[in-house]
């Protein structure tokens, strides 16, 4: 153990000395980023600011903050507390707790570092899979006095499900149980078999105490036992992705088409995998499109070659159609084109995923519709066995893990997660809120995806249209049960009737005969229904005819839905707005008394919700308007039909 002389805290001299010196020295240093992560209370944090200690990179002001904080905030009585060098939230510190991720960088002689402190509460488990997913190794702390825990062996099957290969298992708190060696023997094995089939490429085990700083930089006399690398040296041992990634095809997703003037024409992206040199034949995808690297640019000049990890503008001797969201690969060996997939899914909001809606996928630079399917099944991590046994599920919460399959409305240029991470890792985004509800990992794409193509016919939709004389249309009536939504509809088809136009009318109690009938009521069945009606009402449209659609479709989200899957201007959503205590008072068919009672469950307007149109094409108040005159008011603002 190094004598108290030794750990007096002396910043690097260089630093003050020759601070450019300092910078050359560190400037072609190779990068690692890597996690900490366990279970709540393991000592992550303090851990990150040993290390920062001993790597010399605190300030002075730092350091004397740091000295004032731990007298107030610190949980080691007059030491110094270093995980308030990384907990800097208030609320982090009240509760002595990490919430946020936190990234700090420090440097050794051979390499630099950046680690993220994750924290290890269940509650931000997403917040651990944020930092995860930028990582290279983790190093999965576990504390000596409790052994592996439920959260241990979560953060562990996050990390080998996000794609890291490299894991040191680091039993800390080793001062704590007198650096017994059976304490850390039991640990060790206890963790290999949980983890035995996760693949992890490296598994290191080392004794540590981040708070004494055993055996973090250099190796500890307390534990004459241990033979092995320190937690610093370890570190250093782990390959570095981006030579990985250096030996793997070109990959770069274009991010934006650069046109200074009109006679520059050139991509900008970061190269994600491979290098690149100008005479390199390469393909655009999904098009498929084939050019010829002209030139590779720079802010600083021209390159010979270019290797993953830099951002660059590729300029193309050929004039192929590329714009931001494509991938430019190699020709000879190009990733793979799908719109369905099957994928892993980890769900991080609070409110749970729902099977059938549309949600964005950000994938690379390219973002898309995706519609996700019921899970095949979710992961239950906690279970004790090992690597996680499968559950039934109908849908993902918080935190939960499932498989699934989804389907983009477009193809997208992908490779499986294992494979690459820029071109298999995903976001989903809630397109209502615009927030972040999921993160994942496509597994492969589904064989249908290639086997399955659409059909072209020599007849088209306009073609259809032309032979009715008049122009196809989508009239989506929505409103609460009872509005009159049904009545309504049926006046305007028999007036059109009566105008030579051709019709026909989806009614939503009738396809529940038919079509729906094995559907429920619950919002992902709900969901379900308004998807299938949108396809049917698209293929009526295809064949020429005005269709009218009688459907509560209680979410504006999948309203939404159907209106992209036609032409601009085709989709006519028809709000027929009446009160619910008039809808209610109706009643005709009992629902409304049946509900209020109890025995009917997930009833709009009563135990579930309605999302009201809030730009529709026409509105109709039943109140204020008969029958008749809101039939005819609906042709009037649907004029003309040809």
């Amino acid at each position: 153990m190094a004598d108290a002389e030794d750990r007096t805290y002396r910043p690097d001299a260089l630093i003050a000395q020759d601070i450019d010196a300092y910078l050359e020295r560190h400037r072609d240093k190779g990068l690692l980023r890597f996690i900490t992560c366990g279970s709540v209370d393991d000592g992550k944090s303090t851990l990150i600011g040993r290390l920062l200690y001993d790597s010399k990179l605190i300030f002075e002001d730092q350091l004397a903050a740091l000295t004032r904080d731990s007298r107030k905030h610190g949980t080691v009585g007059d030491d110094i507390d270093f995980a308030l060098l990384v907990d800097g939230l208030e609320a982090e510190r009240e509760q002595g707790i990490t919430i946020d991720v936190a990234y700090r960088f420090f440097a050794t002689e051979s390499r630099k570092f950046i680690v993220a402190d994750t924290p290890g509460h269940e509650q931000y488990t997403r917040n651990m899979v944020t930092g995860a997913s930028t990582a290279d190794a983790a190093v999965l702390l576990v504390d000596a006095r409790k052994g592996v825990l439920v959260q241990t062996r979560r953060h562990a099957f996050l990390a080998q499900l996000l794609g890291i290969r490299h894991v040191i298992l680091a039993v800390n708190k080793m001062d704590l149980v007198d650096y017994d060696h059976a304490t850390f023997e039991a640990i060790r094995d206890d963790f290999a078999t949980f983890a035995n089939d996760f693949g992890f490429e490296g598994l290191t085990a080392i004794p540590i105490s981040g708070f004494r700083g055993d055996n973090v930089v250099e190796r500890s006399a307390a534990t004459g036992w241990y033979d092995g690398p320190s937690l610093v040296d370890a570190l250093e041992a782990v390959p570095l992705a981006g030579e990985e990634a250096q030996t793997r095809p070109f990959r770069m997703a274009v991010q934006w088409v650069n046109r200074p003037n009109q006679d520059f024409r050139g991509f900008a992206g970061l190269v994600s995998d491979g290098t690149i040199r100008p005479g390199d034949a390469v393909r655009v995808l999904p098009s498929g499109a084939q050019a010829t690297i002209k030139a590779i640019h720079t802010f600083d000049g021209p390159l010979e070659q270019a290797v993953a990890g830099q951002s660059v503008t590729l300029t193309l001797a050929e004039e192929v159609d590329c714009s931001r969201g494509d991938v430019i690969c190699a020709a000879d060996d190009p990733p793979q084109v799908a719109d369905q997939f099957e994928a892993s899914v980890v769900w991080m909001d609070q409110t749970a995923m729902k099977p059938g809606r549309g949600y964005w996928l950000k994938i690379g630079t390219r973002t898309v519709t995706a519609t996700l399917a019921a899970p095949k099944y979710e992961i239950d991590v906690n279970n004790p066995a090992g690597s996680g046994s499968r559950l039934a599920a109908k849908t993902l919460e918080l935190n939960g893990i499932g498989v699934l399959e989804l389907r983009t409305d477009r193809p997208i240029a992908f490779e499986p997660y294992a494979d690459s991470k820029a071109l298999g890792g995903f976001i989903l985004i809630d397109k209502e809120r615009d927030a972040t509800v999921a993160c994942g990992m496509l597994n492969f794409a589904l064989r249908r995806a290639q086997n399955v193509h659409w059909q072209p016919t020599d007849i088209a939709r306009e073609h259809h249209a032309a032979l009715k004389n008049q122009t196809p249309r989508v009239l989506w009536f929505t409103g609460l049960s009872g509005s009159g939504k049904s009545t309504i509809a049926n006046a305007v088809e028999k007036k059109l009737a009566l105008m030579n136009r051709h019709t026909f009318l989806l009614d939503g109690d009738n396809v529940r005969h038919g079509l729906n009938r094995d559907l429920g009521f619950t919002e992902t069945d709900r969901i379900e229904n308004i998807r299938r009606i949108g396809e049917v009402a698209k293929l009526m449209a295809d064949a020429g005819l005005i269709v009218l659609t009688a459907f509560i479709s209680p979410f504006r989200a999948e309203r939404q839905m159907v209106r992209d899957m036609l032409p601009e201007g085709e989709f006519v959503e028809i709000f027929v707005d009446t009160p619910l205590e008039v809808a209610e008072k109706r009643d005709v068919k009992g629902l409304y008394r049946k509900a209020r009672e109890g025995n009917l469950k997930n009833f709009t307007g009563i135990d579930s919700p309605y999302e009201p149109p809030e730009t529709p094409e026409i509105r109709v108040n039943t109140v204020d308007m008969s029958v008749d005159e809101a039939a005819d008011h609906i042709i009037a603002q649907i004029m003309p039909l040809k």
